[in-house]
């Protein structure tokens, strides 16, 4: 076993991030969709829009998706491949 802990924590703290039910339903759907900006995301959640925004903060912030904007709407998707597989995995049917 390799007790190099440190090389670890990058795709722990990605794992930490992804661990919430909000979270996953948020990647899971703009991997779908191939984007889709906070509106569209609160009318499939049933969530204010405080809360998509908070959510999608924690995702940017970890480096797993990416905002595009065109005027005042930001097109959001997911910009890690591992995160992506991820999900992948975790919803293989």
């Amino acid at each position: 076993m390799d007790k190099d802990y440190c090389k670890y924590s990058e795709l722990a703290e990605m794992l930490k991030v992804l661990a919430h039910p909000v979270r996953l339903c948020i990647v899971k759907g703009l991997l779908e969709n191939g984007g889709c900006n906070v509106s569209y995301m609160q009318s499939c959640l049933g969530a204010p829009q405080s809360t998509v925004s908070q959510h999608l903060q924690k995702l940017r912030t970890a480096g797993i998706i990416e905002g595009e904007r065109n005027g005042t709407v930001i097109c959001y998707r997911v910009c890690n491949d591992k995160a992506a597989e991820i999900i992948k995995v975790l919803f293989r049917e």
